[in-house]
């Protein structure tokens, strides 16, 4: 079996599933089933002033009969007294001393306020810290959590107050709600991050209910904006961490999370440079024991790549992934439909006819059998078809040699450039 034990910035762990810092890691009798069940770290609930949380708080979107496609939630941080948690903390150190247990921290941009929570959750002898610059609702309001993280000044200046004194690596976590998230990122690490986290939850409303008219949820009547999370914000973190990775001055460890269920989702965070992951969302949905399964299903792709350790993975796919302007415009593909394993559904052909190029023909056989096949010289391989076909292996995506050097637009733009000023300037 392949090693498992990560490294993120000098704090290990058995395995890179931590749970985040969220309902499921709220107090020490969850973190240590947590541990039992076989995560390999744990982000404690963020810790902070007492605070009142509302009911209702959560709200969920289901797709396609899929439930729980994403969620939404209106909870603040841990509502129970810091001295309460701070003595789970060390109580569960003491009995899982192998496992992480980092501690979310938010507290008011003030120096001295941060010191103080610091000196505090070290002292029960956490393996890190993690700074909550994300949380989009509630605490924002108080000029707290993505309040704070929207503006790369304020993340730059508490992350450097938190290392004036942190003794332990220093994680922070950063929100989506905002342009460019390298350039907070980027002001973490000026501040002396040890690593980031991302991403924080997505502002959101999950729905509005059509016979009251209710926000969902709601409180009493009124809603408000939440954090969106789960499987439907994967691609949207997946792209954020890929950007963070392949940036050179962002060169701190990434613990990637949004929409992680599965261990290939972890595989895929890792390969886009996260060094571990964290999952919230599909705890709450199916329970502490799925992480036996990402460990099986992680060591059983480790093995069969014959991988040695799950630290191997980091980064492997950041070299490729970049801007459009570096994709070579003349690399080409087309579909072919399989008509052995086509049931004849004709989707790809709706699809082709009404949304894209028109490149997919309904036809007959000599036996008067109905087929479809595609025009390769009138297709694009813009994936449609594949993509709408309910059969596996009935659409294939086929690379079709060009003949053509390899262009991209910027190569090509470059060129255009030469040639109009040798047209401006001729030799002569």
């Amino acid at each position: 079996m392949a090693n498992l034990n990560i490294d993120l910035a000098g704090i290990k762990s058995p395995n890179p599933f931590w749970l985040a810092s969220a309902p499921p890691t709220n107090s020490g009798y969850q973190v240590q089933r947590a541990f039992e069940a076989g995560w390999g770290g744990a982000v404690w609930k963020t810790l902070g002033e007492p605070i009142i949380n509302v009911s209702s708080r959560f709200a969920a979107v289901s797709f396609n009969g899929q439930r729980v496609a994403g969620f939404n939630n209106i909870e603040l941080i841990t509502d129970r007294p810091l001295e309460v948690n701070l003595k789970e903390i060390y109580e569960t150190k003491k009995r899982f001393p192998n496992h992480a247990i980092i501690a979310s921290l938010m507290v008011e941009p003030k120096q001295e306020k941060w010191h103080e929570i610091v000196k505090k959750v070290e002292d029960v002898g956490v393996d890190g810290l993690e700074l909550n610059f994300g949380c989009p609702h509630g605490m924002a309001e108080r000029g707290m959590g993505a309040a704070s993280g929207q503006v790369p000044e304020l993340v730059e200046r508490q992350t450097f107050w938190v290392k004036e004194v942190a003794k332990t690596p220093v994680i922070v976590k950063l929100t989506p709600n905002i342009t460019d998230i390298t350039v907070t990122a980027e002001s973490a690490v000026k501040g002396g991050a040890d690593a980031v986290s991302m991403i924080n939850t997505i502002n959101s409303l999950a729905g509005v209910d059509l016979d009251s008219w209710n926000t969902i949820p709601h409180v009493a009547g009124k809603g408000a904006h939440g954090g969106y999370c789960g499987p439907a914000v994967k691609p949207i973190a997946l792209n954020m961490v890929a950007e963070c990775a392949r940036i050179p001055r962002i060169n701190v460890p990434i613990s990637g999370m949004g929409g992680v269920s599965n261990w290939q989702d972890a595989v895929e965070y890792m390969l886009m440079g996260a060094s571990g992951v964290q999952v919230c969302t599909a705890a709450m949905h199916h329970g502490f024991r799925i992480v036996e399964d990402m460990i099986d299903g992680l060591n059983n792709y480790l093995d069969g790549k014959g991988i040695s350790s799950v630290q191997e993975l980091v980064g492997k796919s950041v070299p490729k992934y970049s801007d459009w302007g570096n994709l070579d415009l003349n690399y080409s593909v087309v579909a072919k439909i399989n008509t052995d394993v086509c049931i004849n559904c004709n989707k790809c052909h709706i699809a082709c006819e009404d949304t894209s190029h028109q490149c997919i023909d309904m036809l007959k056989d000599t036996e008067g059998n109905s087929y479809l096949k595609v025009r390769e010289e009138d297709c694009v391989g813009c994936n449609l078809c594949s993509i709408v076909c309910p059969v596996d292996g009935a659409i294939d995506m086929v690379e079709v040699p060009s003949g053509q050097m390899p262009m991209t637009w910027n190569e090509r733009q470059s060129a255009l450039g030469k040639l109009a000023q040798c047209e401006t300037n001729p030799v002569k």
